[in-house]
């Protein structure tokens, strides 16, 4: 069996491997035609070559094969890795079909999961242990079963698979985020004596450490849907085993709360487009990361926002396991009880303040604020409410602020 040794020592092969070969993905995506083009949509605003994902992938499965048991369970996570690197890398160049794409996910998913990287039970508080795993939902006609847990673990790990995906919008945050995540679920799993899990999560953290010496702004290439795609499964793999094949009642909910900004992010994003009618799929500017831009924050002060929330939930998910507050019987320690209260003030705390600067819950109001600077600053009339209701239907209709005149101070989109 692997050994915390053999973690540190993945992190850092895997990081070194993904630092060395990301340039050489650069070459490639210009031959091939992988590259990101400047839009209204996007931060960046020069063409990117976009497959610096497959140096994130070298890195992984050079590592893998290494420290990770030699044994089916493992293969199958390396091969699932470099089944949905393929469905990203197809992705780059050709911009597939959302159901294709969608897809390729599930196929690859289901590579690891049918050998046994499934969740079969788990601990719910007020519930006691649940048995997934035990529930029949089909009989395959080889004889085989396929359980409730293996199709929630499948539809788990695509969803985190596009959660990943759906927040790589500026330079560097899927990396960064990965990183964090997964130093941090390498330290519980190894804890938990998930050795496999924590070599898992230490060499997916060092291999997106070394893209990010590329990645973060202004990036020389992206890591594309072959890096999203491949960082979000990996993620979900260690979740799986690392976190949720255990009987801690805190389990189900450690993942959640490490990768709670990307999940919220998702969350929020899905919930305006079925608010509003729209494809799921489709593109907009709603992410955390575009109104950070469209008030005014730089890609590297967006970066520091987002990778400190994801810091401060990181920690907490620590404390949940290493702080001693209770007895696992229904005990609680006082004082240590008062010391996760602590961390967990400071996650809302961290979530209210990042609420306010993206102001989520204030844009009638911060764009009444905008117009009316500006047509002061003009020595135009402030607007009427209608006019500033309006242009606020237009930004939660389309995702993206109205253009302002700065000399007149009226939205351009509203002008007839």
């Amino acid at each position: 069996m692997p050994t915390d040794t053999d973690a540190y020592l993945a992190f850092l092969v895997a990081g070194v491997l993904a630092l060395l070969l990301v340039p050489l993905t650069k070459r490639l995506a210009l031959r091939v035609g992988a590259i990101d083009y400047p839009s209204e949509r996007k931060l960046h605003t020069v063409p990117t070559p976009k497959l610096g994902g497959l140096g994130i992938l070298g890195g992984v499965l050079v590592a893998g094969l290494i420290w990770l048991p030699a044994d089916t369970e493992s293969h199958s996570i390396l091969i699932g890795a470099a089944a949905i690197a393929w469905v990203g890398v197809l992705d780059d160049v050709f911009d597939l079909n959302p159901a294709v794409k969608l897809l390729g996910q599930t196929v690859a998913v289901v590579i690891p999961v049918s050998v046994g990287v499934t969740v079969d039970n788990f601990t719910f508080p007020f519930f006691g242990r649940l048995t997934p795993g035990t529930v029949d939902l089909l009989t395959l006609p080889g004889g085989g079963v396929v359980h409730l847990g293996d199709v929630a673990t499948v539809l788990g790990i695509v969803a985190m698979i596009n959660v990943i995906n759906l927040i790589d919008g500026v330079d560097g945050l899927a990396a960064g985020v990965a990183v964090i995540s997964g130093i941090t679920l390498a330290t519980i799993a190894l804890s938990l004596d998930r050795t496999a899990a924590g070599v898992l999560a230490a060499l997916v953290a060092g291999a997106a450490l070394g893209f990010l010496r590329w990645g973060f702004p202004p990036a020389s290439t992206f890591m594309g849907d072959t890096g999203s795609n491949l960082l979000g499964y990996l993620l979900g793999v260690v979740a799986v085993q690392g976190a949720l094949k255990t009987n801690a009642v805190i389990a189900l909910f450690i993942p959640l709360i490490i990768l709670a900004v990307p999940i919220l992010d998702t969350g929020f994003v899905v919930a305006k487009r079925l608010k509003y009618r729209r494809p799921v799929y489709k593109a907009d500017r709603w992410h955390f990361h575009h109104r950070m831009a469209d008030i005014g924050f730089s890609q590297r002060r967006t970066l520091l926002y987002l990778y400190g929330w994801t810091a401060v939930m990181a920690a907490l998910a620590l404390a949940l396991r290493f702080v001693p507050y209770s007895d696992n019987h229904g005990h609680f320690d006082a004082f240590w009880t008062a010391v996760i209260a602590v961390f967990g003030l400071l996650a809302l705390a961290a979530s209210i303040y990042l609420v306010e600067v993206l102001e989520i819950l204030k844009l009638r109001q911060t764009r009444l604020r905008q117009i009316v600077t500006l047509r002061r600053q003009a020595g135009a009339p402030e607007p009427e409410l209608q006019e500033v209701n309006t242009a606020v239907e237009q930004e939660l209709e389309t995702g993206s602020f109205p253009a302002v005149d700065p000399e007149t101070g009226e939205f351009e989109a509203l002008k007839k």
